[in-house]
C-alpha cells in the first residue's frame, strides 16, 4: 500500500511514492531537470504558465512510476504542496484565463496598503491577522483594474494546488487554510472575509467549494488517471501550502514547535494557539494545516523571498555552474563576519519583513585588498541567516519562543556554515530530518484518507539526522557580525 506526495515548487514539482506501513520511500524525483521559468513580463511582475506545472508532474509521476515499479492501484491516497498565495483565475469550461500571478510577484503591493488605509488598520489586523498586503486577494482586484476583460470571463479563483487538483478530480475546490493565505479568511467569523472582498470589488461567488486540508477531496477522473499513469477513482484526500506542510512533514502540529526550510525562499513557520499578529504584518498568520474549532492552531510565518535564489544566482553567474559543496568549501575557508564584507540577500521582490519594500540583493565594504570569492560566498550565506534572524525578532516580540527548530536537511541546511550560524546567532538548537514536502505530502494523504489513525502514527518512522546545537564562542562573532549587517540594512531602507 503507497502514497504518492507532490510538492509543487517554483522551480520544480517533486514526487514521492511512500510505503505506508514502512515509511520507506519506494521512489522519488524532481522534475524537469532544470528549473522551471518564471516569466517576468515587466520588473516586479512573476509569472508561470499553470499548464507548466502539470507537464512536470506528469513527467515526475512517470519517473516514479517507472523507478517503483509498482502497480499504480496500490496507491490509495493522494497529497498536494504547493507555491503559496499564487493566482490562478478559470473560465466556466474550468480554463486558464492568464498566466498565474505567483507568490513572489510585486504588483499588488500598493493595492494592498490602500486596502489597509480605507478599512483601517486595526479592523484588518484583528479579523485577517494581516494587513491585506500583496496576496493573492490583492492579485486579483489588480486584474480587476487592469485587465478588465479576463476579470469578467473569471468564473473562480484558486490556488496553484487547487489547480492542480482541479486538473486531477474536475472539482474547483480550496480550503480554509488557503483561504487565510489567500488573505480571504476572516479569523473572528471563521467563514471568508466578506468585507475584504466587498472593498475589492468581489464576492464569494468567485471562491470555490471549501473542502477540508484533510479528506476526501475528489478523485481521480479517467482523463487525468489516463495522462498521469495512475487509477481511475484514486482519492486526493490532501492539500496544503509549501510551508504548512514543510511543518506537517516535519510533524510540528502543536504550540511552540518551530519549522524551518531554506530553499528559493526562506521561512521559519511557528505554531500557536492565539489570534497573534505583528502589527505592521511583516510576518503572517495563517490557519495550520490541523486547526479545528476547539483546537485553534495558527502558523506564523516569516519568509525571506532570496534565500536560495541568491545562492543559485551565484552558483551559475560567479561560480560558472560549479555545485554547492564547492561553494561551501570555499565559504570555509573565511571567518566568521566575512571580514566586514556585507550582503543583503534581498533581490527577489518585495519583501515582507521590509514592510513590503524591494530594495534587491547588494554588496557592502567590498575591499578589493581583502576580499576574495570565499568572503562572498560566506557574506552571502550569513546574510541569509541575518535576514532570517531580522524576521525571528519580529515573531518573538509577538510571543513565540524560538528554542528547537526543525527542517529538513536539504538545500541551505546542507551547508554546516548557514546550519551553525543560523543555531549560534539565534540560540535556537537545529534538527534535521529526513523528509521533504514531497514526503510530507504523502503522509498528509494518508491522514486524509484514515490510513493514519493519528499524527504520532503517520510520523511514527521520521528520522532525526543531525542536531546542531549553538556554539558560544561562535556566537559572539555572530552577533558582532549581524550588528555590521543590521546597520547596513537600516541605512538602505
Amino acid at each position: 500500500m503507497y502514497l504518492l506526495g507532490y510538492d509543487s515548487g517554483t522551480s520544480s514539482i517533486k514526487a514521492t511514492l511512500l510505503n505506508a506501513q514502512t515509511g520507506c520511500i519506494a521512489a522519488s524525483c524532481s522534475w524537469p531537470q532544470t528549473e522551471m521559468p518564471i516569466q517576468s513580463p515587466q520588473p516586479g511582475f512573476a509569472e508561470q504558465e499553470p499548464q507548466l506545472w502539470w507537464d512536470n508532474l506528469k513527467g515526475a509521476t512517470g519517473r516514479v512510476l517507472a523507478e517503483s515499479k509498482i502497480n499504480p492501484a496500490d496507491i490509495k491516497a493522494i497529497g498536494i504542496s504547493y507555491q503559496m498565495h499564487g493566482l490562478v483565475c478559470i473560465d466556466k469550461n474550468m480554463a486558464v484565463i492568464r498566466p498565474s500571478i505567483i507568490w513572489c510577484d510585486s504588483r499588488a503591493v500598493k493595492i494592498g496598503q490602500k486596502a489597509a488605509q480605507k478599512l483601517g488598520a486595526g479592523k484588518c489586523l484583528k479579523n485577517l491577522l494581516n494587513l491585506p498586503g500583496n496576496f493573492t486577494a490583492g492579485k486579483l482586484r489588480w486584474v480587476k483594474e487592469k485587465e478588465p476583460d479576463n476579470f469578467k470571463r473569471t468564473f473562480k479563483i484558486m490556488l496553484p494546488g487547487d489547480w492542480l487538483a482541479m486538473k486531477m478530480t474536475g472539482k474547483a475546490a480550496t480550503t480554509a487554510s488557503g483561504l487565510s493565505e489567500m488573505i480571504l479568511w476572516d479569523f473572528v467569523k471563521r467563514e471568508p472575509a466578506e468585507f475584504l472582498m466587498k472593498h475589492y470589488g468581489f464576492d464569494a461567488s468567485f471562491l470555490p467549494q471549501i473542502v477540508p486540508t484533510f479528506g476526501m477531496q475528489g478523485q481521480l477522473t479517467a482523463t487525468a488517471a489516463n495522462e498521469l499513469g495512475l487509477k481511475e477513482g484514486t482519492p486526493v484526500t490532501y492539500r496544503a501550502g509549501d510551508q504548512p506542510n514543510n511543518a506537517l512533514s516535519l510533524n510540528v502540529l502543536n504550540p511552540g514547535e518551530i519549522a524551518a526550510t531554506a530553499g528559493t525562499s526562506g521561512v521559519v513557520y511557528g505554531i500557536s494557539n492565539k489570534t497573534a499578529y505583528d502589527p505592521k504584518s511583516r510576518v503572517n498568520t495563517f490557519l495550520h494545516v490541523n486547526d479545528t474549532l476547539r483546537t485553534p492552531r495558527n502558523g506564523v510565518l516569516l519568509c525571506v523571498n532570496g534565500t536560495g535564489r541568491l545562492n543559485n544566482w551565484l552558483k551559475h553567474n560567479i561560480m560558472s555552474g560549479r555545485d554547492y559543496p564547492e561553494m561551501n568549501a570555499l565559504a570555509e575557508q573565511v571567518s566568521v563576519g566575512s571580514e566586514g564584507l556585507v550582503i543583503l540577500p534581498y533581490g527577489n521582490g518585495a519583501e515582507r519583513t521590509l514592510e513590503n519594500k524591494n530594495i534587491g540583493a547588494s554588496i557592502h565594504n567590498l575591499n578589493l585588498n581583502t576580499h576574495h570569492l570565499g568572503h562572498i560566498l560566506r557574506a552571502s550565506q550569513e546574510g541569509i541567516v541575518f535576514a532570517l534572524n531580522y524576521g525571528l525578532e519580529i515573531m518573538k516580540n509577538m510571543g513565540l519562543r524560538i528554542k528547537t527548530v526543525r527542517a529538513g536537511k536539504a538545500n541551505m541546511f546542507l551547508s554546516d556554515i548557514f546550519a551553525k550560524t543560523f543555531a549560534s546567532l539565534t540560540g535556537a538548537t537545529v534538527e534535521l530530518y529526513n523528509t521533504d514536502g514531497s514526503q510530507g505530502a504523502a503522509r498528509g494523504a494518508g491522514l486524509g484518507a484514515e490510513i493514519y489513525q493519528s499524527a504520532a502514527e503517520a510520523f511514527a518512522t521520521l528520522k532525526k539526522l543531525q542536531t546542531i546545537e549553538p556554539d558560544a564562542k561562535m556566537k559572539l562573532a555572530c552577533k558582532k557580525a549581524y550588528e555590521n549587517w543590521l546597520e547596513i540594512l537600516e541605512r538602505n531602507l
